[in-house]
């Protein structure tokens, strides 16, 4: 087995783990969104160093590696900032759009995406009658400023009818035109009945596909150049891997916090968690999971933004606060988020423009950060920009003193946080949290505090540690097919056809289907309850089936990557963990407490400490509470526990 590279791209920054030989490199390199094909390969000529000395051997690295898999969080971000294309929609004539604004969230993402730019289709129209109304509809969208546009009906054959409309879109509007607007029809995205849902998925997917294919393609053709071995690979929201041209968009929603996931499914087996939340702190998001008796909570109708879609997620809250996010005065208090200042022009602190305030900005003021090792020590600070930043928008508005404005950042930040881990996680005394992503260790015991956990874990590759979370997935292709009849002829049929195209789409990833497992179950909806059975080798329904159940055949094909295992742990020595160094934190107006600092490299497993401290590693920094322990495990990973 070649070299394996696993790659998370951040709004802010994107890391990258290396496993060869037994060992592991990692690094991290600032996002570029202006072409994150180059901050890609800022972390591979740097991986290249790392292991060659030279940065101009990345060309060496990549022929030498087997595969790359790349996950983004750009799709989650670009939904969070509502930064994306402005899309149109195309409906039937009486069609009731109210179906699509049931709720709060699918109200507000549907004015943010779609607005207005919305047509209706008289589908009691034939011949060249209907082509003039389609052609109207169109022009209609286009005049009001869409550049993409989802055609969504709700009819009894809805296939045939979308089919017909986009053959008319198609001839009107040849492709060789310039301008001409690209047409998603819902239902060949999606094999759903349901017509909301359907039509959420095919709107969300157009939101996010323009981005990806334009990243995603280029970075691989780019890649190609070098002449890697194979095709760039897509690490997927499902917990798989395919190559770009066989990855939907919206299955890159969320697929770096679910590397995270992965990686803390396998933490919590190894240490013997029963209940762990993983909370994930990037740059602009903050991704929450959780991990009940080494099962990762799925629903096969997910979750994007609140609002249901025809495709198999795992539960992974997303909140918009990060690293990055943009603390500002708002009505008295402190606002936090969802905007972020990203890598360009960044924190304030980073000097490259920024002139917005962030915990990172606070985290410097404070003294818990130090220039010179912040981010190995490739990032200068500029702490007289954060101090300006921190009066102009946090302390003049809101009438504070410096200090009285961090500490009550400092609060916010870390309650939005909190308040979304218990939002949305049911956390007990036995809960252990898992803080990692560069801003995860930052305030790891006083999220601690709010939360009621007094156990907390900080992998020791927790700065990358969703790139590292990548190395459990395999290779695999997955389908879903509705079964709308209830038959065993019907599900044979299904199994035939899933079959086949898992043995096509593999043959393209150089893979024959007979070394693949192969997993094959009906999924039963009835109602709000969803049950999966197993299927036999006679394909006969496994269940049975009533008039008003949804059925799904769900066909899966994968194959097993080598990856990471973790060190034993257990027969760690308890030993008082070093210090050569101490930082002065400013805790009043004009006061500071000198407290020791930790670097991870300094220490062996059973290193031993309490707080206050500073933990701090290349690319994460944490500050420890008085009244918490440090201990380092064997697999070098940080255990924070509460003491008092």
């Amino acid at each position: 087995m070649g070299k394996l590279i696993n790659i998370d791209n951040g709004g802010t920054l994107t890391d990258f783990c290396l496993f060869t030989d037994g060992k592991i490199y990692h690094t991290k390199a600032l996002t570029t969104p202006y072409d994150l094909s180059e901050c890609l390969f800022d972390g591979m000529k740097k991986l290249a160093k790392d292991i060659y000395g030279s940065e101009q051997q990345v060309g060496e690295l990549l022929q030498s590696t087997d595969f790359i898999r790349y996950s983004t969080t750009q799709g989650t971000n670009a939904l969070v900032e509502r930064k994306g294309p402005r899309l149109g929609l195309l409906v039937a004539k009486s069609q009731d759009t109210s179906l699509l604004q049931t709720t709060g969230h699918e109200r507000a993402l549907l004015g943010d995406i779609v607005g207005s730019r919305i047509a209706t289709l008289d589908l009691s129209l034939t011949g060249e009658s209907a082509a003039m109304d389609i052609v109207k509809a169109v022009n209609s969208i286009a005049v009001a400023g869409a550049n993409r546009i989802v055609l969504s009906v709700n009819t009894e054959d809805v296939k045939t009818t979308e089919q017909q409309i986009q053959r008319v879109i198609t001839r009107k509007f040849p492709s060789h035109l310039l301008g001409v607007l690209p047409v998603l029809a819902a239902s060949e995205l999606a094999d759903d009945e349901n017509y909301a849902r359907r039509t959420w998925t095919a709107l969300i997917n157009a939101f996010l596909h323009p981005a990806m294919e334009r990243f995603l393609y280029s970075t691989d053709h780019r890649l190609k150049t070098h002449k890697t071995r194979n095709p760039l690979l897509i690490f997927r929201n499902d917990g798989g891997a395919a190559r770009v041209a066989k990855t939907t968009a919206l299955k890159t929603y969320s697929s770096g916090p679910r590397g995270g996931m992965e990686g803390s499914r396998a933490l919590a087996a190894h240490y013997g968690f029963s209940s762990l939340v993983s909370y994930d702190v990037g740059g602009t998001t903050t991704d929450i999971g959780m991990i009940v008796e080494g099962q990762l909570s799925n629903k096969f109708h997910g979750q994007v933004e609140g609002i249901e879609v025809s495709f198999p997620l795992a539960e992974i809250h997303s909140t918009g606060v990060g690293g990055s996010s943009i603390l500002a005065a708002a009505e008295g208090s402190i606002a936090v988020g969802p905007e972020s200042v990203g890598a360009a022009p960044g924190p304030a602190c980073f000097g490259l423009g920024g002139k917005k305030a962030t915990i990172t900005d606070v985290f410097l003021l404070l003294g818990v950060f130090d220039p010179k090792t912040y981010f190995g020590g490739e990032l200068n600070l500029d702490a007289e920009r954060a101090k300006n930043a921190v009066i102009s928008n946090i302390a003049e508005p809101l009438g504070l003193n410096l200090h009285q404005a961090l500490e009550k950042m400092f609060e916010a930040w870390v309650g939005k946080i909190a308040s979304s881990i218990l939002n949305c996680c049911n956390i007990d005394s036995d809960t252990t949290l898992a803080g990692f992503g560069g801003a995860g260790p930052l305030a790891a015991t006083r999220i601690a505090d709010a939360t009621g956990c007094r156990r907390v874990i900080i992998p020791g590759m927790g700065a990358v540690f969703s790139a590292l979370g990548i190395g459990f997935s395999p290779l695999s292709q997955q389908y879903q097919l509705a079964l709308l009849e209830h038959t065993d002829d019907e599900l044979a049929t299904a199994m035939t056809d899933a079959r086949q195209r898992a043995t096509r789409d593999l043959f393209a990833e150089g893979l024959d289907i007979h070394d693949c497992k192969i997993e094959a179950k009906v999924l039963r909806i009835r109602g709000d309850q969803e049950e999966t059975f197993d299927i036999d080798e006679s394909t006969s329904l496994p269940c049975e089936l009533c008039d008003d159940d949804e059925a799904l055949l769900l066909f899966k094909a994968s194959k097993s990557i080598q990856g990471l295992e973790f060190a034993h742990i257990g027969n760690e020595k308890a030993y008082p963990a070093i210090s050569h160094t101490t930082r002065q934190i400013l805790v009043a107006a004009d006061s500071t407490v000198k407290v020791p600092v930790y670097q991870l490299k300094d220490q062996l497993p059973g290193a031993c400490a309490t707080g206050p401290a500073i933990i701090e590693d290349d690319f994460f920094t944490g500050y420890i509470d008085d009244g918490w322990q440090l201990s380092m495990s064997g697999n070098r990973d940080l255990i924070l526990e509460k003491i008092c």
